[in-house]
């Protein structure tokens, strides 16, 4: 099975990542997409409890369904409970109905796979991953990988993987596993690029494609600015001095520095898609532009002159 090459969709946002979106508006961001030629599409049960699911499987239910690649995660399985407030502690404005349950068992993941394409209105998924095993490492290799193995062999999943925010255990998963692909986030940008250590040379060596989310490190590539994100957190001041002075150089070369941060990420042969998360149609199409635009080779050179970029990458 292979994955739609250049931008996905990251449907996190549509599940009401920090703030509300209403049911028109998340319709509207994946129909932009599907016009702008996007056909994969990434989503999780942890992202709004649920309502990134339904609502991405709501929209893609418009489409010829051979036509797209859609991915959903495992390992954080939903569990019914009475009205605990909202869920912003977890970063979804969305009311707590539901508790998320770690569990990377063989048969968790099979439940909540099953739970995932039921609210996603599908029969199968394209991709499944592992969602951030990372304190969860033995039960994940022990038991949830070898469930979405036999679940590959079933033919109710056509690639396997797992994604995470790190780079060291999904080299792990890499070199020691039989995955077919790893969603990294936030290691592999113009901040970080920590995957370029092991990662994405085993990739390669392997024949694993990659997906890389967090291009913009959750906020700061996007758009520099005091309070900016960097991972979730507030930017440390000198992040986001770096982020500033790489806007300064992308604006002399006559582009964006979210062109540049797509371009980056997109250039490693290891990658075969980069996710840009969009709460509406306008930014949907921003994203597609800011990735069309050709990035000079000059201003990556020009990173490398004054020291804001350390990697040899884009050759």
């Amino acid at each position: 099975m292979s994955i739609p090459r250049g931008l996905g969709f990251g449907a996190a946002v549509i599940g009401n990542l920090y703030t509300q979106v209403t049911d028109e508006q998340a319709h509207e961001a994946v129909s932009a997409a599907w016009q702008r030629g996007i056909r994969y599409y990434d989503t999780a049960p942890h992202y709004g409890l649920g309502l990134s699911e339904r609502r991405l499987g709501a929209a893609l239910r418009e489409h010829p369904r051979e036509e797209y690649t859609v991915s959903t995660k495992v390992g954080r399985r939903l569990e019914p409970q009475a009205d605990a407030g909202d869920d912003l502690a977890n970063g979804f404005a969305v009311p707590a109905t539901y508790r998320r349950v770690w569990d990377f068992s063989a048969d968790g993941v099979r439940r909540t796979l099953d739970a995932g394409l039921e609210r996603l209105g599908l029969d199968r998924v394209d991709i499944v991953y592992l969602h951030d095993p990372d304190d969860h490492a033995e039960q994940a290799f022990r038991e949830g990988y070898p469930a979405l193995e036999k679940l590959r062999s079933e033919g109710v999943v056509g690639a396997i993987g797992a994604g995470m925010n790190q780079a060291e255990m999904l080299t792990r998963f890499v070199r020691d596993t039989d995955v077919d692909v790893v969603l990294c986030a936030g290691r592999y940008t113009l901040l970080d690029q920590s995957a370029l250590t092991d990662l994405l040379p085993a990739a390669v060596e392997r024949g694993v494609s990659v997906v890389i989310g967090g291009a913009f490190n959750s906020g700061l590539l996007a758009d520099p600015k005091p309070g900016a994100t960097y991972n979730y957190a507030e930017a440390p001041a000198d992040l986001l001095d770096r982020a500033v002075r790489m806007k300064e150089v992308a604006r002399r070369h006559g582009i964006t520095l979210r062109a540049a941060a797509l371009a980056f990420c997109m250039a490693h042969p290891a990658v075969a898609s980069v996710l840009v998360g969009a709460r509406s149609a306008d930014e949907v199409h921003d994203c597609v532009d800011q990735f069309a635009t050709p990035v000079p080779a000059a201003l990556w050179q020009e990173l490398r002159d004054t020291g804001l970029l350390v990697t040899e990458e884009p050759s």
